[in-house]
């Protein structure tokens, strides 16, 4: 055989590999992309920065990106919803479940309520967490539950993916890298900064046109991103 070494899996490489089959065995998924510009997003960013510096808090695109997850489930309630044999339970508000990177692994801490917090209450819970999670400090509940996932590889370079669905949540959104790409605006060619989102749902759960309506409002929400201040 060829030469190799065994390594035992950890108790949380066993879990993700149960979870992830779990999905993939019994939950239809159906994915939905769209390009979405970022260019006044990135600007707004730059300008709450430069207001929230005195406070020392200083926001990134995800932070951006979750407060719009929320905000977009909120409004397309049809998939915040989760699907429970033969119920679907409709949930009242969206806790975002965010995939950070850990030693090893994966863990998905969760920014409760995330559609009424301001994103610099997001930005420095979500500074927390992810640290505590480095360091194997979380606590079940800040990782248990959560009502949708966001998964961003934009920092890895990874242009789109599908993500797999987060049981027992009805869907994730897989979020690739913000690029300069030519982009077309009435009818002139011109250059703008493009990311790649796509929505992986339960097909039990949700159907195609309903999630097709929260891609929609999400890409809505990041190219006048002035209703995530509001």
């Amino acid at each position: 055989g060829i030469p190799h070494e065994v390594e035992k899996l950890s108790n949380m490489r066993k879990t993700i590999a149960r979870r992830l089959t779990e999905s993939k065995q019994t939950v239809p998924h159906i994915y939905l992309t769209v390009d979405i510009q970022l260019d006044k997003l990135l600007k707004l960013r730059g300008e709450l920065n430069k207001a929230l510096e005195p406070q020392g808090v200083k926001l990134s695109v995800n932070d951006m990106l979750i407060k719009a997850l929320a905000k977009s489930l909120e409004a397309v309630p049809v998939c915040n919803v989760q699907f429970a044999g033969d119920s679907l339970l409709k949930f009242e508000r969206a806790d975002i479940s965010v995939a950070v990177s850990i030693p090893n692994g994966l863990i998905t801490p969760i920014i409760k309520d995330a559609g009424a917090k301001a994103m610099s209450k997001i930005s420095t819970e979500m500074k927390d967490l992810a640290a505590r999670a480095k360091e194997g400090k979380l606590q079940p509940e800040e990782y248990q539950g959560g009502t949708a996932s966001l998964s961003n590889m934009g920092m890895f370079g990874i242009k789109q993916f599908e993500a797999v669905i987060n049981p027992p949540q009805a869907m994730i959104m897989a979020i690739g890298a913000g690029e300069k790409r030519p982009y077309i605006v009435d009818d002139a060619l011109g250059v703008a900064t493009v990311m790649s989102a796509t929505g992986s749902f339960d097909h039990r759960a949700i159907d195609g046109a309903d999630g097709a309506q929260l891609m929609k409002v999400f890409k809505e929400l990041i190219e006048n991103p002035l209703g995530l201040v509001a």
